[in-house]
């Protein structure tokens, strides 16, 4: 038994052995040529589509198309006679629109033949076409035999002749005995002018399904028909602005919101004063849509020919931008950002010398050319006319330490209207912006203020208000405690001179007025809030309070006002500002007077530094601090003296430094009504030997006026010019790099654009990236090694000139749709989401490919807006000078014309049909022709379904 299966299993071997040896030996005849195989290799593919689907094609790495969302395409090769072909298959997903619709999402045949998903093969040579008609044939009937074997109903398209005319042929098989045919043309020029109008392109369509023997006059066809036109504004001329509205005439406002005197596009923005922008918004493109329509004769297309833009359906605009605004940054940089890359740069360089005029004298006695050539600085005129703009007369700020963004304040700059900001911004300009050219301005600059100095002329530009902002950078402190100086400096000179003066006019004074003295003349201040230490002297607000108001003693001569029955302390009383609410002198039980003190000295960030690191050095930090602060101690001391002759250390205490008082609460309820009142020193003021109590007994009863200034403005003025005269070419242009970002800015945050709320946020996170961004310039121990902190830099420029351009953009819009507000903001919003994903961060980017095609619907109330921007052409702007096309807007005619006209028709069910196929009793769209262009180019694509 064991034998006998075995021999018949191996039987079973054998047979099975023989047939794979006939099967390898079978011919599928199918095949056997080149032309068929080329065929079974298309439908291998297409059936490899069929079943994938969109979906699965999407995850398989379709590529989606540049012009639309949702429009995939996959490819596959394939090689036939020699010759190598690609077939491409297009295909849309979640696709609801219809090929009539004017989508500018949809693939150029889509909208020439009205489908939605198709196939293209096309020969891989250097045209893309196929330039011979047997070949052409041959190639779309192997694509339709492949398409048929896999009962698919795709359209395929081959394209023809020279790739100029954009010229297909193409086949469908609509699963019935009915099958379409495509054929797409161009005529490039010399178009005839009957198919420059409407009717005779009726016609023309006409013809295609009419017997040339019909008179078109008499028979009537339901044709459907739908038009779209586009109109485009002249260009924007930045020289001649001629676009007057004519509701505004008399105004003078043109469409773009600008004055018609031939100004600049941006004269009134921001940074008009530093350069001029080329208008981002060249144009504007029109489309207005007529939708699906039935027309039954030539004579209505005619008529509608003369019809005007405004009786369309649908009215759509779109901006055409100038090349700039949608390249990359690299070659392409303009306005701030072009010249901060080459302050960074100077940065670099400035680490090579120790002192400004090194860069002056190096280059000058180099032999070196090029050298020469790429530092090359503006002739002396140029210099001369930028220093008479930086120290012009007149311009003097009051206070700007509270104006500009809050935001700007966290980068460690000098404010915009700032001498420093103004030569930051100037140095931008001033030659190529090198470190020569910044070197030669510099010194002239430091020349300058010395000037100003030694004339004791006040500062342009900077406020002389006593306080220093050290929220600002170094060079800016520095030109404000100058500022300060060189007030101080003339009020003493002032004085000086009054002194002079008073001594002169001596003899005149009366016996009466010689015994009260200089110091006792008397004005009125109310009694209240003078608690505490009078650090500075009062001001005109000072004066006036609300309450009772009582004599007080001032230190300036001329107002006479004498007291009558004084007291003895209160003829010797000099630089009293009024008496302290509720406080009385311990011993004499006298008012306490608050004197006038002098200001205490202002400091720069520097001079603070030194200060605390000579605290830290000393250890005792209170008995050191108390120290430094003997020259103002003392002055407060004398003037309280001067105030208050009968005071003793005590009533000081009390008066200028009340925590060092002690009061029992219980002995002093007690005694409320009592004199002198319960309290005593504190323990650090009753120590023996204290600093303080020893000051006291050394100090001189003088008024504030009398004093020594605590500012010697002639040695810190001196100090300044120091600093400035020996400051680093490092240290400068650091300073430069923070200050002109900042300058750079707030001019630009100036700028008008509207409500666009994307460029306002835009704006503040620009604000926030600058701040860190140009920290490391502030800690000042950079040095030529520190590459990475000049990379950041670079990059920073980068984001810089990004948010430049979109500002730019929203003020060109913001102004030529100033009453369209609507569209401004929506415009601005797709150019936004278009444009900030390729805006990146990097010093190398490519350009963006892409083209912004974002079109806005415009409301019936926005039509007369939008209307009036396309103004009546001139004879020198006119670009033809007879117009061949209808449906013109304001003299404008369309640039392109586009029209589909489709032809339906009933058909009868056939039992050819295919399984499923539903066209019983239902009409198909038989004929349909798609005609683009304009009087010069005319473009025709028609389809046609026929029974084969």
């Amino acid at each position: 038994m064991a034998s006998s299966n075995s021999s018949r299993f191996e039987s079973d071997a054998d047979d099975d052995l023989t047939d794979e040896v006939v099967l390898e030996h079978f011919d599928d005849f199918t095949i056997a040529s080149s032309w068929e195989r080329f065929i079974s290799d298309i439908e291998a593919i297409c059936r490899l589509w069929m079943a994938d689907g969109p979906k699965n094609l999407m995850e398989k790495g379709a590529v989606l198309l540049e012009y639309s969302k949702n429009s995939y395409k996959v490819k596959s090769e394939m090689k036939h006679a020699m010759k190598n072909y690609c077939m491409e298959y297009y295909f849309e997903i979640n696709c609801d629109g219809k090929p009539a619709d004017w989508n500018s999402t949809f693939h150029d045949l889509q909208l020439c033949f009205g489908v939605k998903e198709f196939l293209v093969i096309t020969p891989q040579s250097a045209s893309g076409v196929v330039l011979d008609a047997p070949e052409a044939s041959k190639l779309l009937s192997a694509v339709a035999i492949a398409l048929s074997n896999c009962s698919s109903l795709w359209p395929a398209f081959v394209p023809v002749h020279d790739p100029s005319r954009k010229a297909y042929i193409g086949i469908q098989n609509m699963g019935t005995v009915f099958t379409r045919r495509f054929e797409a043309d161009r005529i490039g020029s010399q178009v005839p002018v009957k198919l420059m109008h409407l009717e005779g392109l009726y016609e023309l369509f006409f013809s295609k399904f009419a017997y040339s023997t019909l008179d078109l006059s008499t028979h009537l066809f339901k044709v459907q028909f739908a038009m779209r036109l586009t109109y485009r504004t002249l260009p924007y001329d930045d020289n001649n602005f001629e676009g007057i509205d004519p509701q505004n005439a008399q105004s003078g406002e043109n469409l773009t919101g600008e004055t018609s005197s031939g100004t600049l596009w941006d004269n009134d923005c921001s940074w008009s004063e530093w350069y001029s922008a080329e208008d981002p918004v060249k144009g504007f493109e029109l489309i207005s849509i007529w939708s699906e329509k039935m027309v039954e004769s030539s004579m209505e297309m005619a008529e509608l020919e003369n019809d005007s833009p405004h009786e369309a359906e649908k009215w759509l605009i779109s901006p055409s931008f100038a090349p700039n605004v949608l390249e990359g940054s690299k070659g392409n940089q303009f306005g701030f950002a072009s010249q901060l890359h080459l302050l960074v740069d100077a940065l670099e360089m400035s680490y090579e010398a120790q002192f400004m005029e090194d860069f002056v004298s190096a280059v000058e006695n180099s032999g070196s050319e090029n050298l020469k050539s790429s530092l090359v600085i503006p002739p002396p005129t140029v210099r001369d006319r930028v220093l008479k703009e930086l120290f012009h007369e007149g311009v003097h700020l009051t206070d700007y330490i509270q104006g500009g963004d809050k935001t700007s304040r966290a980068i460690k700059g000098a404010p915009l209207e700032s001498l420093f900001a103004q030569f930051c911004l100037h140095s931008l300009w001033f030659g190529s912006c090198n470190i020569r050219a910044i070197s030669v301005l510099w010194i002239e600059f430091v020349r300058e203020i010395r000037w100003y100095w030694e004339e004791s002329q006040p500062l342009p530009r900077m406020p002389a208000n006593g306080s220093i902002d050290l929220s600002t950078c170094l060079i800016n402190q520095k030109l404000q405690m100058l500022a300060v100086c060189i007030e101080k400096k003339c009020e003493l000179s002032e004085d000086y001179q009054d002194c002079i003066g008073s001594e002169d006019q001596g003899d005149s004074l009366s016996e009466e007025e010689s015994v009260v003295g200089d110091d006792s003349f008397v004005t009125q201040i109310n009694t209240e809030d003078f608690s505490g230490k009078v650090d500075r002297f009062p001001t005109s607000d000072d004066l006036h309070h609300s309450g009772k108001t009582i004599p007080i003693v001032t230190g300036k001569p001329g107002d006479v006002n004498l007291f009558i029955n004084k007291k003895p302390s209160e003829c010797t009383r000099k630089g009293s500002a009024g008496i302290v609410k509720s406080m009385m002198l311990l011993e004499s039980n006298e008012c306490m007077h608050a004197p006038f003190t002098q200001e205490a000295p202002i400091m720069t960030e520097d001079m603070h530094e030194e200060r605390l690191q000579a605290v830290e050095a000393f250890g005792d930090s209170f008995n050191f601090s108390a120290q430094l602060e003997r020259d103002i101690l003392t002055s407060d001391m004398s003037a309280f003296k001067a105030a208050n002759p009968d005071a003793i250390f005590e009533d000081f205490i009390r008066w200028h430094s009340p925590g060092d008082w002690v009061e029992d609460d219980i002995e002093a309820e007690k005694s409320k009504d009592n004199w002198p009142p319960i309290g005593r020193l504190s323990k650090r003021m009753s120590e023996s030997g204290n600093l303080w109590r020893n000051i006291w007994n050394s100090t001189p009863a003088l008024p504030a006026s009398e004093q020594k200034p605590l500012l010697d403005p002639n040695r810190e003025g001196e100090k300044v010019l120091h600093y400035l005269e020996t400051l680093k070419p490092h240290q400068l242009l650091e300073q430069m790099v923070c200050s002109s970002f900042r300058a750079a800015a707030d001019t630009l945050n100036r700028t008008s654009y509207g409500d666009l709320k994307e460029m306002g946020t835009k704006m503040q996170q620009l604000y926030l990236t600058l701040a860190p961004a140009l920290k490391p310039l502030q800690v000042s121990h950079l040095s030529a090694e520190d590459s990475e902190t000049i990379e950041d830099l670079r990059r920073l420029c980068v984001v810089f000139e990004h948010i430049e351009k979109l500002l730019t953009l929203a003020a060109s819009l913001h102004r030529k749709l100033i009453r369209a507000p609507r569209l401004s903001r929506e415009i601005f919003s797709d150019f936004y989401n278009f444009y900030i994903p390729r805006m990146g961060q990097g010093l190398i980017e490519e350009s963006v490919k892409k083209e912004f095609d974002k079109k806005q619907v415009v409301r019936n109330h926005e039509r007369e807006v939008v209307s009036n921007m396309f103004v009546p052409p001139n004879a020198n702007q006119s670009w033809r000078k007879v117009l061949s096309m209808g449906n013109l807007l304001n003299g404008h005619e369309p640039i392109l014309r586009e029209i589909i006209f489709k032809l339906h028709n009933r058909v009868n069910g056939n039992h050819y049909a295919a399984p499923g196929a539903s066209v019983s009793q239902q009409e198909i769209e038989s004929y349909r022709m798609y005609i683009c262009g304009t009087s010069n180019d005319l473009r025709v694509a028609l389809s046609v379904v026929s029974c084969d």
